[in-house]
């Protein structure tokens, strides 16, 4: 097994200068966290993500030729093929970089091919988005290197469509953007209906941001997520038969739900509730942070776990557990699962003097309530997309 790399911007040039004989373009592309406003996406409403300081990191240079040569230092794995010829490999992870050459070629037809090495140490499975990192970097790195002018709303595109569409992941915007537009010490308050967005300060400079992750994800993740989408879907409808002007469940209320929704089905209620619910909540969280109040914001992470558990009916046991055990911690200002649900991570705010002590005694307690020893990944709000 090879030896955990530290310094990828490092690794990577000299494996590119070793493959290649050549320096390299270095492009960093960060991984995502979503602070609060699960499940918004799709029912244009708000989410609140922000770039951190895990990364993929790309080395790049033009050929004189139409090869493509990847290749993954992680993997320790590599791919040659042409631009003229991109097709799905049939091993994935080249896929999310052939999805966007893809996607640029529609419109560019480049003449010349490129070497590109990358890695990160975005964990796998952990839900922060290593593969939005990747797509971004490449479009960002494609751009620079040939000089396409993209703007960076261009770049977040090219990545959405080289996933929905090559890869295969039907995925809202919220990842690429998050990538791309992330900047240090802020959130970005993104409206899913008409992606304008808004940067909202999170200063926490005596705050840790620790992820927790379960190592599990159950079976019934995708089945549920479309199930989800459907009966929101469906309390829509309902509402519409009445009020045509409701587009989406951003545009419902509370008291719409209890006269149209609640009479006809309990279940589609019940998700409709949160959704609205949690809207509100969101906008609510944006102002507490205006003011510098994270005990308010923290408290809202704790109700928006609740909504997912008992109304979305989206988490599970190892989720529930992690947030019990810290739920009443006061050192603990906010938890709450995050991502699609049924497994991955929750995310944590602790006062940062108590982080460690936290981390042994969450740790101990999830390994003998569940005989799976948890893994813990510590954040930090970064900088998007950008020349390393």
């Amino acid at each position: 097994m090879n030896d955990p790399i530290t310094d990828y911007p490092k690794s990577i040039r000299n494996k590119f200068k070793e493959l290649f004989g050549q320096e390299a373009l270095i492009i960093r592309s960060p991984g995502r966290i979503n602070l609060i406003g699960e499940h918004l996406d799709y029912n244009m409403g708000f989410v609140l993500p922000a770039a951190i300081n895990k990364a993929i990191w790309l080395g790049i240079q033009k050929r004189e030729d139409d090869g493509i040569r990847l290749y993954s230092l992680d993997y320790n794995d590599d791919y040659r093929g042409s631009i003229y010829d991109i097709a799905p490999s049939g091993k994935l992870w080249p896929d999310y970089i052939l999805g966007v050459v893809e996607q640029i070629q529609k419109k560019h037809s480049l003449k010349h091919g490129f070497n590109l090495v990358f890695g990160g140490d975005i964990p796998p499975g952990a839900g922060l988005s290593s593969s939005a990192a990747l797509e971004c970097a490449t479009a960002y790195a494609l751009n620079e290197h040939f000089g396409l002018d993209y703007e960076k709303m261009d770049l977040v595109r090219i990545g959405q469509a080289a996933e929905n569409e090559f890869v295969g992941v039907k995925c809202g915007i919220m990842d690429q953007f998050a990538s791309v537009f992330g900047k240090k010490e802020h959130l970005i308050r993104l409206d899913c209906r008409s992606l304008e967005s808004v940067y909202v300060p999170f200063h926490a400079k005596d705050i840790k941001i620790l992820l927790f992750d379960t190592r599990v994800k159950h079976s019934l993740a995708d089945s549920a997520y479309n199930q989800r989408r459907e009966q929101c879907e469906k309390g829509v409808k309902l509402i519409q038969e009445l009020h045509s002007e409701v587009k989406s469940l951003r545009d419902a209320s509370q008291e719409m739900l209890d006269t149209y929704v609640k009479p006809v089905d309990e279940t589609v209620y019940r998700r409709c509730s949160y959704v609205v619910s949690e809207i509100k909540r969101l906008l609510d969280g944006c102002e507490d942070l205006k003011k510098d109040d994270l005990i308010s914001f923290g408290k809202r992470m704790f109700e928006t776990h609740a909504g997912l558990k008992d109304l979305y009916e989206v988490s599970c046991d190892e989720l529930d557990l992690l947030v019990d055990l810290v739920k009443d911690n006061p050192d603990v200002i906010g938890a709450r699962m995050m991502g699609g649900g049924f497994g991955g991570c929750t995310i944590n705010l602790v006062k940062a003097e108590a982080a460690n002590d936290l981390i042994k005694n969450v740790t101990d307690a999830y390994l003998s309530e569940t005989g799976t020893e948890m893994l813990v990944y510590e954040v930090e709000i970064e900088d998007g997309t950008g020349i390393n």
